[in-house]
């Protein structure tokens, strides 16, 4: 019996060792795989080196259209799946990648478990949102974060079986931030806002992204801001890549390796993103910083009800009250544990795969 671990992005490989190490631990058979949706060497191989996961199958998908991504991944995967003698498949989030390994697994009849399942932003603009659901509403096994999660899950009569178990990107700071890093020699600024943007809601449309740039320039606290290769064409594109560079306010960092990324969340002020797992991670123990959400909406409430995120939308006025707001106040008042686990959901999953997934 042997379990297919799939991959295609950073948030996935920081979400998945936590995974992979306790199964490497307990001795049980697996294959890893990377599509290499994120196909930026910084932006994942990186992660993969520094999190040391060895990579059994590689899918190199080259069509960038979520469509032809779709479609390239569905053929590669079932290739693979018929190769392999594979028990159990895990995917972790809400990508093209996870969508498609969870449409292939299915088709072949075998066992699938969703990492992170549960999670509802309830904003049908997001592509995530519909990946989310229909991988929920495939997958026999379901290993939801919260308690809020699972009531997502039960809600919506998913026929798979639900277990609690934190969210294993706790585990995986817990694991990494004590990595040696010399990050902060590079940072031009005492004190500084953390950013990354990169959703295809607010990147690809001008008048957000716009509006994005024009509070940078203005920002009351210097920024540092992690860019992604796509946000970076826009920026471009639409003439505001020049604004930023000549900004004496903000220094611009190429995509960075994990240790280097944690480090600076620890010593921010506050982050502003419209990631999702950067509002998961900024309530570990050893991060404790505040978050500006650059979203109207959040699939992570526990971050918000927890006193560690703030949704705030896309408007530059909004953006900056809050950062004055948060700016005036005491970040050492915000919560001592997170509401995404105890740094051990990595291991209580490969308990639950042992005992209750393999054992059927």
């Amino acid at each position: 019996m042997s379990i297919l671990i799939c991959l295609g992005t950073r948030p996935e490989i920081i979400k998945m060792a936590p995974v992979i190490h306790a199964l490497k631990r307990r001795g049980l058979r697996y294959k890893v795989l990377f599509t290499g949706q994120h196909y930026d060497y910084q932006l994942c191989s990186i992660f993969l080196q520094e999190l040391g996961i060895d990579v059994d199958y590689h899918l190199k998908i080259e069509r960038r259209t979520s469509l032809k991504q779709l479609g390239e991944i569905l053929i590669k995967m079932e290739k693979i799946l018929n190769k392999e003698k594979i028990s159990l498949v895990l995917v972790e989030g809400d990508t093209n990648s996870v969508l498609s390994t969870a449409i292939a697994t299915n088709k072949l009849e075998i066992k699938l478990a969703h990492i992170e399942a549960g999670l509802r932003s309830y904003d049908l603009r997001m592509p995530e949102e519909h990946n989310r659901r229909m991988v929920d509403h495939i997958s026999d096994f379901l290993f939801a974060p919260t308690q809020h999660a699972k009531e997502n899950l039960l809600k919506e009569n998913v026929w798979g079986k639900i277990f609690v178990t934190g969210n294993p990107v706790i585990d995986a700071i817990q694991n990494y931030f004590s990595q040696p890093t010399d990050v902060l020699k590079k940072i031009k600024f005492s004190q500084f806002a953390l950013v990354t943007i990169h959703r295809k809601e607010n990147v690809d449309d001008p008048y957000i992204l716009t509006n994005f740039v024009n509070f940078f320039l203005d920002s009351p606290i210097p920024l540092l801001i992690s860019l992604h290769p796509r946000t970076k064409q826009r920026l471009i594109e639409n003439n505001l890549w020049e604004k930023i560079l000549r900004c004496k306010k903000i220094q611009v960092l190429s995509p960075l390796g994990y240790a280097d990324f944690i480090t600076l969340m620890r010593e921010a002020q506050v982050i502003l993103t419209d990631s999702g797992g950067i509002q998961e991670e900024a309530t570990s123990p050893l991060i404790r910083r505040p978050v500006i959400v650059l979203r109207k909406s959040t699939e992570r409430p526990e971050a918000v009800e927890s006193g560690f995120a703030q949704v705030v939308g896309t408007d530059k006025e909004v953006i900056m009250r809050e950062v004055n707001n948060i700016l005036k106040k005491d970040f050492n008042s915000l919560p001592k544990t997170s509401p995404f686990g105890d740094g051990k959901a990595g291991e209580k999953i490969v308990e639950i795969i042992t005992t209750q997934v393999l054992a059927r």
